[in-house]
């Protein structure tokens, strides 16, 4: 067993076939790995490391599990990706709940338009006595530059299938899935030859005959020079995230009001048909209106993850990594920083994790303590909510706004960046060598995929976590029942005898009544002891009960103040309406311009996901580094969202 509780060695079962798929990164490995599973696949990370792995059953064959492991440029690198690699076609690991065993063959992936580089780690992977298959894969771009490929040469040189594969358009994918029953083990070059004699051979056998050379991309040429330049592809870099978020903002708006109007439906559903009293109130008020808040944001997610997939399949992601690996380098960090930080914009765990592959300790912690600033997709139901009531109606300055807090959250991880650089994590960065891919059409289906998988994770961890802390809050602000006040009693005495201004009457003592209620349940006194604290940032009592509860986890602070707000509120316009126009006790609105501005950053910036502290105390090797973080972090946050409330206060917001 290995310290994760995986299984090591040959216990898997005997009629299940385990195929790995071994490639370079950029080949398309992963486009083809879907094609080849389709939905059957899950994912899940190698034990002991932060690479993640996906595990599929072949469609055509329910008895072959197909392992897509991650890129590596070769097996024998000293970084995680070829550790890993190296581990499960050895047999020593697999990933997380999957059976450890050594694979009975191994699809090496290989792009077409350098096959050369390919070629090298056909051969490491040969030295393993392991049977082969070759997919040689974006056919069609070679084809399009004019490159003849002779896979009979290959395959007859090598001794195994070599099958030429579109895995973007599925061409050759028939041939491909036929030739995994016709692995081979491969003759490995002698311990005594040179790989890359080895390889200049294979690489011959593969492109004879030739008619002279491949054709130049010149339009590859033209596009990068803009976009990897200094100043135009910050430029174009900055246009591409503000568009890609106008269209979430434009095109989530449908299915959100769609299923705004489910819950607020199913709501009425659950106070209609079950008798009026605890379990009513629990479900309609407490389950419904907590989960209902955070599932609303689901399509602009899903929208995110599928407009983020297509832009990494054209090549133009890479690009952009390029231009800022420039900007990070003055502040400390090199481009190997940018995988972690990118990832943190899905989740800080993983990110934190992959900072294992930035080869300088100071670096890689630096990386660490900043990550969490990058904003992920946790945030992301706060923004919405906040840009909204900021700017009601215009989804392009929602876009802008959107757009301003993702650049907020990276600048304040580069300051901290800078000011850990001069001071306790001293040093120089390293330089970054990084290959950019062919420019290409993406394949809707992989990012169809791919948006699958994170709206899943998502709506697992809504329906679970979401649920049970929605409970926790409206028992929380149900209890302890008090009697009316004296003032909404006397209200109601008086709408007796004064039918004319009984309806007036009537709402003003439910709203006394309601405020009461709320002041003395445990929520409002927790609200009551923590706004003081909190109110230099625009918080009162409600809010403060937010902010307190996100610090479990960030989403959970929509659902927090819907339980609050909306369990008392005419909420026949939705969550996102009522939330807008909720009320303070006093009568003022509850999210006025300075204070959403103020929520705004101090959301981007606040340090508030329990799990990551943890993971960043193990990665970081102690848990002063956690406690550094988590106080940096808030402390920032508290500073700049009282500035900026007091701000807007000042200039009349």
């Amino acid at each position: 067993m290995t310290e994760d509780g995986v299984s090591s060695g040959p216990t898997a079962p005997s009629a299940m076939r385990t195929i790995a798929l071994l490639g370079n990164p950029n080949t398309g490995k992963t486009t083809l790995f879907n094609r080849l599973v389709g939905v059957r696949h899950k994912t899940s990370n190698f034990p002991g490391t932060t690479q993640e792995g996906h595990i599929g059953l072949r469609a055509e064959a329910a008895h072959e599990r197909i392992i897509d492991l991650p890129g590596t440029y070769s097996l024998e690198l000293s970084q995680s990706e070829a550790h890993v690699c190296r581990a499960v076609l050895d047999g020593a690991i697999a990933p997380a709940g999957e059976h450890a065993v050594k694979p009975d063959a191994v699809l090496v992936v290989v792009d077409a338009t350098n096959l050369a580089r390919g070629l090298r780690l056909v051969g490491e992977a040969a030295r393993r006595e392991i049977p082969l298959a070759i997919a040689i894969n974006m056919a069609d771009l070679a084809a399009k530059r004019e490159l003849r490929i002779d896979v009979e040469g290959l395959a007859g040189l090598l001794g195994c299938p070599v099958t030429l594969v579109s895995a973007r358009t599925g061409m050759g994918l028939d041939a491909l899935t036929a030739s995994l029953s016709d692995v081979s083990v491969v003759t490995p070059p002698a311990d005594d030859v040179e790989l890359d004699r080895w390889c200049d051979e294979a690489f011959l056998a593969a492109m004879r005959p030739q008619a002279g050379h491949a054709k130049p991309d010149r339009l590859t040429d033209r596009l990068d020079q803009v976009f990897t330049h200094p100043v135009l592809g910050l430029l174009v870099f900055g246009a591409v995230m503000t568009g890609l978020f106008w269209v979430v903002f434009r095109l989530a708006a449908y299915p959100m009001d769609w299923i705004d109007l489910i819950f607020a439906n199913l709501g009425t559903a659950v106070q209609w048909i079950m008798p009026a009293g605890i379990l009513e109130d629990m479900l309609a008020n407490g389950a419904v209106a907590g989960v209902g808040a955070t599932v609303i944001f689901l399509p602009q997610i899903c929208l995110l993850f599928f407009l983020v997939s297509l832009l990494e399949d054209t090549g133009y992601l890479a690009r952009g990594a390029l231009v800022i690996d420039r900007v990070m380098r003055p502040f400390g960090l090199s481009g190997h920083s940018f995988v972690p930080f990118l990832s943190a914009h899905a989740c800080a765990l993983p990110a934190i994790m992959a900072a294992r592959a930035i080869p300088d300790r100071r670096e890689r912690l630096a990386t660490i303590l900043a990550a969490p600033f990058m904003s992920c997709t946790a945030r992301i139901p706060v923004y919405v909510l906040l840009t909204a009531i900021l700017f009601p109606g215009s989804p392009e300055k929602q876009a802008i706004a959107f757009t301003g807090a993702y650049v907020l959250g990276i600048l304040a991880g580069l300051f901290s960046v800078l000011l850990a650089r001069r001071s306790l994590l001293r040093g120089t960065a390293r330089a970054m060598v990084m290959e950019l891919p062919p420019y290409r059409r993406p394949s809707i289906r992989a990012a169809l995929l791919t948006t699958w998988d994170r709206g899943s994770v998502f709506l697992r961890k809504a329906g679970v976590v979401i649920l049970g802390i929605s409970i926790v809050l409206w028992w929380l602000g149900a209890y302890p029942m008090v009697d009316p006040p004296k003032e909404a009693q006397d209200l109601r005495a008086q709408a007796e005898v004064m039918p004319m201004n009984a309806p007036d009457l009537q709402a003003e003592a439910d709203r006394l009544e309601t405020i009461h209620a709320a002041k003395n349940s445990f929520l409002g006194r927790i609200g009551s002891a923590v706004e003081p604290v909190l109110a230099p940032i625009g918080c009162d009592r409600q809010l403060a009960i937010g902010v307190l509860a996100s610090f479990a986890a960030r989403e959970v602070f929509v659902s927090t103040m819907a339980v609050q707000v909306l369990g008392v509120e005419d909420v026949d316009d939705g969550v996102m309406d009522g939330l807008a126009h909720a009320q303070r006790d006093d009568g003022s609105p509850l999210f006025d311009l300075a204070t959403a501005w103020a929520m705004l950053v101090f959301y981007v910036l606040a340090m508030q996901c329990l799990p990551t502290l943890a993971v960043t105390a193990r990665e970081a090797g102690g848990w002063k580094w956690a406690f550094l973080q988590f106080g940096w972090m808030s402390a920032l946050a508290y500073v700049m969202a009282a500035a900026v409330y007091a701000i807007a206060r000042a200039i009349g917001a």
